[in-house]
């Protein structure tokens, strides 16, 4: 195999995963309430830039990460209760909560320039460094790709897995399908909805810490591209299937890396929005999405 399309075909597998857990991110709010957090990308940023400050400050690395996913976690939950349930109550189903969730995305955005500075930081080797490789099929293969392949298809299958055989899950399910018809049944809709963005906010976290692990650096607009890049997963692997945001984040990291590194990089992201657009002109559900079917 010929090394430069095995190096690219293994970056765009290990970054298409990550891109997987953003879409599932969306995901979780989408089943939940019907709308999408597009202000994860600056919470991938700030759990990344918290990560590195923290570790500056003499913290070891894993609990850094530790307490920077708690931060966004609990900002997530604030999303939903002050961007978002204002929003919907407001907007009497129109589409208020893009707004109001953009514009807090940008806020932090904005407060992360001020406090950290706008230079990109060096983010710090959380498992192995960027010169740790080991040989597959003959080739030798970064550490750092296995690593976040691995945690970001394990917590893709977790969260699968959890949906699918808990009672949690199931509720979750039952307020997707109708959340009137889950609250008379005695299913806490609120506390649902509530940890759903909690939930997303971390797998946020978590996707920024992986992705600063690849690039090896941080900065304030860190976040804004993978989060349009996460949708474009959802979109095409079909918006509440977590196997299509797999699916989709993998092709759609896979012809980026291929696109960026046989035609120009310049291109990479352009390409993942012509699939989106083309997704929406042939299969408008998705991959593995079903067509919505309105009550009367």
């Amino acid at each position: 195999m010929d090394d430069f399309f095995f190096s690219l075909l293994l970056a765009g597998v290990s970054v298409g995963a990550v891109y997987a857990l953003i879409a599932l991110g969306l995901n979780l709010t989408f089943w939940t309430t019907k709308t999408l957090n597009f202000g994860q990308g600056s919470l991938m940023m700030l759990c990344a830039m918290l990560t590195v400050w923290l570790s500056s400050q003499g913290i070891g690395v894993a609990l850094a990460v530790l307490g920077s996913l708690a931060v966004v976690a609990a900002l997530g939950m604030f999303i939903e209760r002050w961007t978002v349930r204002p929003a919907l109550k407001a907007s009497g189903g129109s589409m208020g909560w893009v707004v109001s969730t953009l514009g807090f995305g940008i806020f932090l955005q904005g407060m992360a320039a001020k406090y950290f500075g706008s230079q990109a930081m060096a983010f710090p080797d959380v498992v192995f460094s960027a010169q740790d490789y080991v040989t597959l099929f003959g080739q030798y293969v970064s550490l750092q790709y296995l690593v976040v392949l691995a945690v970001a298809v394990a917590l893709i299958l977790a969260l699968e897995l959890f949906v699918r055989k808990t009672v949690w899950g199931r509720a979750v399910h039952a307020v997707s399908l109708d959340p009137e018809l889950a609250l008379v049944q005695g299913i806490p809709v609120r506390r649902l909805v509530l940890g759903s963005f909690m939930l997303s906010s971390i797998l946020a976290g978590v996707a920024g810490v992986l992705i600063a692990q690849i690039g090896g650096t941080v900065d304030p607009a860190f976040g804004f591209d993978l989060v349009l890049l996460g949708f474009v997963a959802a979109v095409l692997g079909g918006m509440g299937s977590s196997f299509g945001a797999l699916a989709g984040g993998l092709v759609v990291g896979i012809l980026s890396k291929l696109v960026g590194g046989y035609v120009s990089t310049a291109a990479e992201h352009g390409i993942a929005f012509a699939l989106l657009m083309l997704a929406l002109a042939v299969r408008p559900q998705g991959l593995f999405g079903r067509p919505e079917v309105s009550k009367a």
